[in-house]
């Protein structure tokens, strides 16, 4: 009998259908020799830091650095269940192998390995490594399972990633809460990138504008401009001498321009072109892709790399037809796919480029949500894209003399739309604003072309400033943050991965440092001046950077984990060591984030008070972890979100009576008692429904 352990149920439930599993038990699926189990995400994590010394309960600088000499690990409390059932059948005397089905990453690696270590475990095990959901993928892979060894640097790099998070995080929030008398967060990644942002916000801030000048030749309707002049009277003077004055074409320059088929997406230019497009966040779009993913739509989508492999030719063909045999914004485009341009297997690590499935063809989409839909299309519109001929146009450059000045004016005309015309209908199709560079421009001239009397104007303009980040621009520079400082060698990856991306976005938004208005992301005062107080060890993307690189080369073995873990233990403990303490005048910045303010009950939990945050009703006591998040996906779904009333009624009695709550599938409104559901680790939700009379 072999053990196939899966990330999720759902995921456990495909993989089972495949290979004839079918005999349900609790928590667990078995038939035809397998025993199929899931993990429900990370059921096993590092212990929290009063696990090593009881006196870590309370937060003092002098315990600083907490660096344990092993490391501890805990089954949550919400999955404990699940993590005994899964003991359990490794336990069992007719399991003679195990199967690693978790997602083919960093972080399923993680997943299964520390369940499998906890559960102390030793039979033999074998890894699933696939890139789609799709029944002949996963049967190929089970064709294909792989030597286990073959990832234990993966599981390495994942150790220490989650072992330095851990250790930022816990030191330097304790840290700078001590000294601050106000709870700061900070973290290995989060940090850097609401630096970012702050930076950014900075540059607009102190941003002077400054007014120029445009001078304007009239000539018989043709616009020919001098841009830019920043002195008045010189813009003034140049009008006058060129007003009412002939005008001679000094230079026609005529080029084609070819701007190639955009590559394919890797996880970070998906999320980039979903925010743009429909402004989903980040991570909305990261959850509707994994639900195509585990629906067998798309391939898998923690990927890094823009390109498939070589040996993928037919199979971009056949999604390419089922493309056009379920969407209809292509037109009638002829079109000769050139997949070649899409295939480099030296451009491929552990997972190709995200693109649809032959099962887009075969499934009803009605049944998707409106994300699913629009992400689905969008990853089939950049495949046709990719595979597309260029885009070429004919650009023209007048330039115009009069009384020794030159003007200047360009035209554009499309000689060949290639790709474009798949990107425009898409466009079209979803109502989204169209990308093409301009309206066809005429400025039709010849060399030595006299204007006998062309009339002169000035327009008058300003320097803008750097526009705010959106989660478009703010993915793009945790992506590029720190390039400029390694050498061109160096496999550049950034703040973070495209895979926990989203996830640091969140975070900052969910602890008040960053907030969105509209599409932007913009950090608060409380983000402001966290940055302003840290240190450029906790806040430098270079620095950040670097290690990102450094995982990665853990993972292909080319750098070591115990060196890696004593820079950032070396790190941590130069932190405390170098801020020791602050003056009182500086401990104020924060005063106006203390919970000073009226409390609105007693936690459930430890009987602390609780009080109102940004985004949350938190627990006075650090350590206590307790909060009832103002939006959350449970009620964001029926279009309510926690108000102070609501939280203190759910802190007195539990639960409290909600009108106007909104059901998608019925579509209308409904009224129900919303119920505090508090595991212990995890605020949950649900609902009870008031009795009707004669019940």
């Amino acid at each position: 009998m072999r053990l196939v352990i899966a990330e999720k149920p759902s995921v456990a439930q495909s993989i089972a259908k495949v290979i004839g599993a079918y005999d349900r038990k609790d928590g667990y699926v078995e038939g035809s020799g397998y025993i199929v189990s899931w993990c429900v995400g990370h059921l096993v994590g590092l212990a929290q830091a009063d696990a090593y010394d009881e006196k870590y309960k309370k937060w003092n600088y002098s315990d600083l650095p907490i660096i344990p000499d092993t490391w501890k690990y805990v089954v949550g409390q919400a999955t404990k269940k699940q993590f005994s059932i899964l003991k359990e059948l490794m336990k069992r005397e007719d399991v003679t192998e195990l199967i690693e089905a978790t997602d083919a990453g960093r972080e399923g690696e993680l997943i299964f390995r520390l369940v499998y270590e906890k559960a102390g475990c030793k039979k033999p095990f074998r890894r699933l490594w696939i890139s789609s959901m799709e029944d002949e993928a996963i049967r190929d892979g089970f064709h294909h399972l792989r030597d286990s060894a073959d990832y234990d640097s993966l599981y390495e790099a994942a150790v220490c990633r989650s072992q330095a998070d851990w250790l930022v995080g816990i030191n330097g929030t304790r840290l700078f809460s001590t000294l601050y008398d106000s709870k700061l967060t900070v973290g290995r990644v989060q940090t850097p990138t609401l630096a970012l942002a702050v930076d950014r916000a900075k540059q607009i801030d102190g941003f002077e504008k400054q007014k120029y000048f445009n001078i304007h030749l009239d000539c018989d309707g043709m616009d020919v401009v001098m841009d830019k002049i920043f002195n008045p009277a010189e813009a003034e003077k140049i009008r006058s001498t060129c007003d009412k004055k002939s005008a001679t074409v000094k230079d026609v320059i005529s080029e084609k321009k070819t701007v190639n088929a955009p590559k394919l997406y890797d996880l970070t230019t998906l999320q980039r072109e979903a925010n743009r497009v429909f402004g989903y966040t980040a991570q909305k779009t990261l959850d509707y892709t994994q639900s195509l993913y585990e629906k067998k739509l798309v391939t898998y989508p923690r990927t890094d790399s823009q390109f498939l492999s070589d040996e993928m030719g037919d199979t971009a063909k056949n999604v390419i037809e089922a493309i056009f045999a379920t969407y209809d914004f292509m037109g009638d485009v002829m079109f000769n796919p050139a997949v070649e341009k899409v295939l480099n297997s030296k451009k491929v690590t552990d997972h190709h480029a995200i693109i649809p499935t032959v099962q887009l063809a075969k499934d009803k989409l009605d049944d998707l949500s409106e994300g699913e839909k629009n992400t689905l299309m969008l990853i089939a519109q950049r495949l046709l894209c990719a595979t597309a001929s260029a885009h070429v146009y004919g650009e023209t450059t007048v330039i115009v003399e009069s009384n020794g000045y030159e003007f200047s004016a360009k035209g554009k005309s499309i000689v060949q739309m290639g790709w474009k015309s798949f990107e425009d209908g898409f466009r079209a199709k979803v109502k989204a604003k169209s990308t093409k560079e301009a309206v066809e421009k005429n400025v039709d001239a010849t060399k030595g072309q006299v204007y006998a009397n062309a009339s002169a104007t000035v327009s008058e303009h300003f320097t803008a400033p750097p526009k705010p980040y959106t989660e478009d621009t703010l993915l793009s520079a945790m992506e590029k943050a720190g390039h400029e400082d390694f050498d061109d060698d160096t496999e550049k990856k950034g703040l973070g991965t495209p895979a926990t991306r989203a996830s640091i976005i969140e975070k900052l938004v969910a602890n008040g440092y960053l907030e969105r208005k509209g599409k932007q992301v913009l950090p608060t005062d409380a983000g402001k001046n966290l940055i302003m107080v840290l240190p450029d060890s906790v806040k430098s993307a270079k620095l950040t950077a670097d290690w990102e690189n450094i995982l990665m080369q853990i993972e292909k073995k080319n750098a070591d984990a115990e060196d890696f873990m004593r820079d950032i233990t070396d790190m941590v403990t130069a932190l405390i060591k170098d801020n020791a303490s602050v003056s009182d005048t500086e401990k104020e910045r924060f005063a106006v984030s203390r919970p000073g303010r009226e409390a609105i009950g007693k936690c459930p939990r430890c009987g602390s008070p609780v009080y109102e945050g940004q985004k949350n009703f938190y627990c006075s006591d650090r350590d206590c972890h307790f909060s009832i998040w103002k939006e959350s996906k449970f009620l964001t779904s029926m279009k309510k979100k926690v108000t102070k009333s609501m939280a203190a009624a759910l802190l007195k009695d539990g639960k409290v009576f909600v009108k106007g709550l909104y059901s998608q599938k019925k579509d209308k409104e409904f009224d129900a008692y919303l119920v505090l559901d508090d595991t212990g680790e995890y605020v949950n939700f649900k609902l009870e429904f008031p009795k009707k009379k004669g019940d």
